[in-house]
């Protein structure tokens, strides 16, 4: 090892899930919206003015900000914005989990996690979910260094209840407890009603779901006004310019539209009712889905070899070999004719 070496920062990357591009595919596997962003969103990126690309973006991208504020029904500086929710959880790492104590999230969640860990020196502890993938609530009654729960779960697709966050947040408030609600959309109710009693709550959303723009790259954080400077503080501290104006004037095109966005959300939705009926009718048994994906296994054929299968066919799904879940499928949500192919597969392979 030359000398230089010990001085990089070494870690254990996230694995992003697999990006084909084949001819006829049907891409499964990465829980993107089948369906184009709302039309406003393309009708503003072709009557873009390509002057404004030679000038820096408005670093606190008001915009947006304000437009979300205005749908969620909060205060400007109750919002932040960042590139993907990825970014706005890593800033929010960086930014409040600073203590010697450990901070919790479940063992089966999004595995980004522990890589921010990792990454910005932040000690840890994964705790339990019971056998049905759900959270032990009171295994967050322990003395920590901050809290993060996705809701839904990401891979299991289960939605927990409100009182079960609420629960946590009234056994944790000398702590930031960070929701992350990337699929909350196709669920029930957002922690965001919650933001009001909990100062120390730290609600997470993106546009790579529901509202069709996983490629654009925006995400964004809800919670009270000290948080969301802090958050700011710590952008400004090393990139001011993080989002790009294209970003910025799609976004708001993307929250305007009500309708559109409610519309995908439900027609998103149905698929997932028929799609959970048929896979139940071939012998795959699943947990409630919360989210645009479904997290299931077979009674009889090992999850890896149907992955194999699907794969060699051009149809994609998520395969995880990892402890507890090396038996399950995630299966994102697509379109009606896409689903109709896989069950399809699915029908002639198991016969």
């Amino acid at each position: 090892m030359k000398p230089w070496e010990n001085n990089i920062r070494k870690v254990v990357p996230y694995v992003p899930g697999e990006q084909p591009n084949k001819a006829g595919m049907v891409k499964l596997n990465t829980n993107e919206n089948p369906y184009p962003p709302a039309p406003g969103v393309k009708e503003v990126l072709q009557g873009l003015d390509t002057d404004v690309l030679r000038r820096y973006p408005d670093p606190s991208i008001k915009l947006l900000v304000e437009e979300l504020a205005h749908f969620y029904h909060l205060d400007n500086d109750q919002v932040f914005v960042g590139v993907g929710s990825d970014d706005v959880l890593a800033i929010a790492f960086m930014t409040f989990f600073n203590a010697k104590k450990p901070i919790l999230f479940p063992d089966i969640t999004y595995s980004f996690y522990p890589v921010w860990c990792d990454l910005f020196r932040i000690p840890y502890q994964k705790q339990p979910l019971d056998n049905n993938f759900n959270i032990v609530k009171e295994d967050y009654y322990i003395e920590n260094g901050g809290v993060v729960i996705a809701n839904p779960n990401a891979p299991t697709s289960i939605y927990e209840e409100l009182s079960v966050i609420e629960d946590v947040l009234q056994h944790n408030q000398d702590v930031i407890v960070i929701i992350d609600e990337a699929y909350i959309d196709f669920a029930e109710k957002s922690a965001i009603e919650l933001i009001s009693r909990y100062d120390n709550l730290l609600v997470v959303q993106t546009f790579s779901k529901s509202r069709s723009m996983a490629g654009m790259r925006i995400g964004y954080a809800m919670g009270n006004p000290a948080l969301i400077k802090a958050l700011n503080d710590v952008k400004y501290s090393f990139n001011s310019y993080t989002m790009n104006h294209t970003a910025i004037i799609s976004g708001v095109e993307a929250v305007k539209n009500t309708e559109y966005f409610e519309e995908g959300i439900n027609k998103i939705i149905a698929t997932r009712d028929v799609t959970e009926k048929e896979l139940r009718s071939l012998g795959f048994a699943f947990p409630k889905s919360g989210a645009n994906f479904i997290f299931a296994s077979h009674n009889k054929i090992p999850a890896k070899e149907i992955f194999e299968a699907l794969r060699s066919n051009n149809i994609y799904v998520r395969y995880f070999n990892l402890p507890r879940i090396d038996n399950y499928l995630r299966i994102s949500i697509g379109t009606d004719e896409e689903m109709i192919k896989l069950i399809t597969f699915l029908k002639n392979y198991i016969k």
